[in-house]
């Protein structure tokens, strides 16, 4: 639902007034630097234009990300959350010394509506993320869309096919992919100064597991203040009750994942430093509940699927922070993680040519060490971005196959070629889930 009508700066649109400013004043105009593309900001018509569907704690935090880019403008803000939606308005609003920035709290509305957008930033709860994806992508937008990116593999396959079919750009915010740290370590694997990797670790810790259960109903909000149905989306319905709010979700079956929470960063780093064409299938073995899980690639390397219990931040045998990995060989080993001031190696000398290895990664691959940049960069030249959807549905098909295993209680063995369990019928049903009408994607 459209909270404003108030008018944004578009291409069309400051071209159009320009046009009639000129002819209708018999004197000079005092126009602004940046409406120029003056003091380091792009013109209104070489800016990238944006819209934002969900801005609770990361995806206010991504606005800011995005807002430090010179050649880009949001138009528009979609949330379910009236405050929230107001507040990041506000932010983006001061940004531009206007009042132009659009107010929705259905995206559908947004996608309808904001034609001028280019590209859409998606940070909702992880049940929507697969279908705003999709549906941003058929209205003709680009889409960066954050991590986990699909609760089903069938969902992760249905995102890749609609980015290939309409030829949109798309980037999934694993961003260490796009961190100097983790660049390194890829780097010191993919090129083979360790030898031969054999092992590969990546983090898979979450602090609180999977719930089946329903919380009691409450008293539901006014829509305006939140859309219950829309937060709800194509996920199973439940009775209000603001124990989902804040971040309450994550800890349910219903709305999210379990090793795809911290997974979906680690093991697309993890993967980016073996030779994945070499790469067909994956055998994963039940070790138990919420346990360290071993996996073996068809080309001999073990993937470490690692989990200990408590606070992710907790030092452990292979890295110190969260969202590592570590990849061993022959020659050594090298690990990062978050909250590092350099990698983990196994020999200090390996660090000396720590610039070089990533600078001469950044040239070859032509990609800036800054996430959302490579997404905008990519946006301009249409080619496929660090994190691109076959990325993010490897990475995301092997995460959801661990929790797979783990609801099945035994090993399976995933073809990732076809993306379906190799002769294994019930494995293959829990490729998707049901989505509720009239979210479905199928």
């Amino acid at each position: 639902m459209r909270d404003n009508h108030s008018t944004a700066v578009t291409r069309r649109r400051f071209l159009k007034s320009a046009a009639a400013a000129g002819g209708a004043l018999a004197v000079p105009l005092i126009i602004p630097a940046s409406a120029l593309g003056r003091g380091g900001v792009a013109a209104p018509s070489e800016r990238i234009l944006m819209g934002v569907i969900g801005v609770g704690g990361r995806g206010s935090s991504d606005v800011g990300w995005i807002l430090g880019e010179s050649d880009v403008q949001f138009l528009a803000v979609c949330d379910v959350s009236k405050t929230r939606r107001e507040a990041v308005k506000q932010v983006i609003d001061r940004k531009y010394d206007n009042k132009d920035c659009a107010l929705y709290r259905d995206m559908r509305e947004l996608l309808a509506e904001q034609k001028d957008v280019d590209a859409v930033l998606i940070a909702t709860g992880d049940r929507w993320h697969a279908l705003a994806s999709i549906l941003a992508m058929r209205a003709g937008k680009d889409v960066y869309c954050e991590k986990p990116s699909c609760l089903t593999i069938a969902q992760g396959q249905e995102v890749v096919a609609t980015a290939r079919r309409l030829n949109r750009v798309y980037q999934t915010g694993a961003q260490r992919l796009s961190e100097p740290n983790h660049i390194f370590a890829i780097e010191m694997a993919r090129s083979g100064r360790l030898g031969k990797i054999h092992t590969v670790y990546a983090d898979i810790r979450w602090r609180g597991g999977m719930r089946h259960d329903w919380l009691p109903a409450q008293p539901e909000p006014p829509k305006e203040v939140m859309d219950w149905e829309v937060w709800l989306g194509p996920a199973p319905w439940r009775p209000y009750n603001s124990g989902y709010m804040n971040s309450g979700w994550y800890n349910f079956y219903a709305f999210a994942t379990d090793v795809a929470m911290w997974g979906a960063h680690a093991v697309a780093q993890a993967l980016a430093g073996i030779e994945m064409s070499e790469v067909s299938t994956i055998e994963l073995e039940f070790g138990g509940p919420d346990s360290t899980m071993m996996t073996r690639l068809s080309n001999g390397v073990k993937l470490v699927l690692f989990r200990e219990p408590g606070d992710v931040w907790k030092p452990c045998k292979y890295w110190h922070g969260a969202c590592g990995e570590r990849f061993d060989g022959p020659e050594g080993w090298a690990a990062a993680a978050d909250g590092y001031a350099k990698p983990d190696v196994s020999s200090p000398a390996m660090l000396d040519d720590y610039k070089t290895i990533v600078s001469q990664y950044l040239s070859r691959a032509q990609r800036p060490p800054n996430h959302v940049r490579d997404f905008l960069d990519c946006v301009r030249t249409r080619r496929p971005t660090v994190a691109n959807p076959e990325v993010m549905l490897r990475s995301m098909s092997i995460c959801l196959a661990a929790d797979i295993c783990e609801q099945l209680q035994r090993n399976v063995k995933l073809d990732l070629i076809k993306y379906e369990f190799v002769g294994d019928p019930e494995a293959n049903r829990l490729k998707s889930r049901t989505m509720r009408e009239p979210w479905c994607i199928y």
